[in-house]
C-alpha cells in the first residue's frame, strides 16, 4: 500500500506522452487521462490530449518550480494527471514531484525516453552511452563527457542546444566530431540532421531535439580525464595552484564520492574544487577565496572545465565560512596558521568526514604536526623533482616539498 493510500489522499499521476501524441500512447496511459478531472501539462503535451477528453486543462505558468511545490493543495478532491515529455523519471516533472512530495505521492506511467528512442535510431548501447542534461542549466557542463570515442547524448530546452554543443566541443578541440540532431523523435515530423562540430551549419533547429555526439579528438588535442591530476597548464592561475603530482595524491585523501560537498579553502586556482567535481556529476564543492581576481579565475576556471555549478564565496576563512552548508570534506590549500580556521573546519565535519590540509612553510607544517599528535591520520611528506636543462645536460630540479595532512572524524 502507497502512503498516499494510507493517509487518504489520492496521488498525482503523471503519464508520460510522446511526439506521436494519443496514438503513442498505452492502454493504461489512454484510461488515466480519460479518468482525469485536472490535466497539468505544457501547452504543446495539452494540445496532443483529444478534445473531447473532459478534464480541465492547465498549463504551467513560467516560472514552473512553485507551481510543482504546490501542485498537491492546487486541486483538492480532484484526480489529477500530469503530462510528461518520454519518460517522466529521466530529467523530467516525475522526478521534480518525487523529490517535492515523496514516492508515495506519485504514480507515474512511463512512456520510452528520447534517449531510448535517440539510441534506437543510431544503434548505440543505452548503457554504453553518457546522457547530459542542459535542460535550464549550462552548455559547459557537457564539457567533463566529452573525450575521444566517447558517445553522448545531450538533453537540451531549446532549439539551439546542438550548436552550443557543436561549438562547445570545437572550443575543446573536438570539432572533428559528429553531432546528430534527432528532432520530433517518434512523430510523424521526425527528421535528423548531421554534421561536423567545426562546420555544424543549422543555428537552430526544432526544439524537441535530442543533440548525439561521436567525439573526435582533432589533431594535438590533449584529452583530460575526470581522475584527479589533470594539467597544471588546464587551469589559468596566478601562481596560486596545487600542483598536478600533489594535487593528485590530495584528491585521493579527500575521498571525492557522489553526491558528497566539499569546502575548498583557500581556493587559489579553484584546482581541488573543480578536480572534486569533475570525478562524478553529484559531486559539490564550495570554494573560498579571499582574492577578488581569483574568485572570478576560479568561475572562469570552472566554466571552462565543465563543473559551472561550483559555488565561489569571496571571504576570507574562518569568518568566510559561517552559515555556508555542512561539508562532507575539507580541504585547506593555505593558511593553516590563521587563528582557529583548522579548528572551525574539524567542528564543521560529521563523523565520517575528512579533513586534508596542505603546507609547504615550516610554520603551517608546525601546525598540522600538532594536530597530527592531537587526532591522528596521517601526516606524509612529498617531494617532486622535474627534469631541466643543466647546460648541455638534464638534471634534476625540486620542487618545495609539500606536507599533506588528512584525518577522518
Amino acid at each position: 500500500m502507497r502512503g498516499d493510500e494510507r493517509d487518504g489522499a489520492a496521488p498525482v499521476t503523471v503519464v508520460g506522452i510522446g511526439a506521436d501524441g494519443w496514438d503513442g500512447l498505452s492502454p493504461t496511459a489512454r484510461c488515466a487521462i480519460e479518468d482525469a478531472q485536472v490535466l497539468r501539462g505544457s501547452a504543446r503535451q495539452l494540445g496532443l490530449v483529444p478534445g473531447d477528453v473532459p478534464a480541465e486543462r492547465v498549463p504551467w505558468p513560467t516560472p514552473m518550480g512553485p507551481a510543482l511545490a504546490g501542485l498537491p493543495d492546487a486541486h483538492p478532491g480532484s484526480r489529477v494527471v500530469v503530462l510528461a515529455s518520454g519518460d517522466p523519471m529521466l530529467s523530467g516533472v516525475g522526478a521534480s514531484l518525487v523529490r517535492l512530495h515523496g514516492p508515495g505521492s506519485v504514480h507515474v506511467i512511463p512512456h520510452p525516453s528520447s534517449v531510448s528512442l535517440a539510441c534506437a535510431r543510431l544503434g548505440w548501447a543505452v548503457e554504453e552511452t553518457a546522457v547530459v542534461t542542459v535542460v535550464g542549466r549550462s552548455p559547459d557542463l557537457v564539457a567533463p563527457h566529452v573525450s575521444p570515442g566517447r558517445r553522448l547524448l545531450v538533453l537540451g530546452s531549446d532549439g539551439g542546444t546542438p550548436a552550443g554543443v557543436a561549438a562547445l566541443c570545437t572550443r575543446l578541440g573536438y570539432g572533428a566530431s559528429h553531432v546528430t540532431a534527432l528532432a520530433q523523435l517518434g512523430g510523424n515530423a521526425e527528421h535528423v540532421l548531421t554534421g561536423s562540430a567545426a562546420e555544424w551549419p543549422h543555428r537552430v533547429v526544432d526544439p524537441l531535439v535530442v543533440t548525439a555526439v561521436e567525439a573526435v579528438a582533432d589533431a594535438g588535442t590533449v584529452a583530460l580525464p575526470t581522475v584527479p591530476g589533470l594539467p597544471d597548464d588546464a587551469f589559468e592561475d596566478d601562481g596560486q595552484l596545487t600542483k598536478r603530482e600533489i594535487r593528485a595524491v590530495t584528491l585521493a585523501q579527500l575521498v571525492p564520492l557522489p553526491g558528497q560537498l566539499l569546502w575548498d579553502v583557500g581556493a587559489g586556482a579553484g584546482s581541488i574544487g573543480i578536480e572534486w567535481m569533475r570525478t562524478h556529476p553529484s559531486c559539490r564543492a564550495i570554494a573560498v577565496e579571499g582574492h577578488p581576481d581569483r574568485v572570478r579565475r576560479i568561475a572562469r576556471n570552472a566554466a571552462r572545465l565543465g563543473v559551472p555549478g561550483l559555488r565561489v564565496v569571496e571571504g576570507r576563512a574562518p569568518d568566510a565560512l559561517d552559515g555556508l552548508p555542512a561539508p562532507d570534506a575539507v580541504f585547506v590549500g593555505g593558511g593553516a596558521t590563521a587563528p582557529s580556521l583548522l579548528e572551525t573546519c574539524w567542528a564543521s565535519l560529521p563523523a565520517g568526514g575528512r579533513l586534508v590540509a596542505n603546507a609547504v612553510t615550516v610554520e603551517s607544517e608546525a601546525v598540522l604536526a600538532g594536530w597530527f599528535a592531537r587526532v591522528g591520520g596521517e601526516l606524509v611528506r612529498i617531494g617532486v623533482q622535474r627534469a631541466q636543462p643543466v647546460g648541455s645536460f638534464t638534471g634534476w630540479r625540486p620542487a618545495m616539498p609539500v606536507t599533506i595532512f588528512s584525518v577522518v572524524r
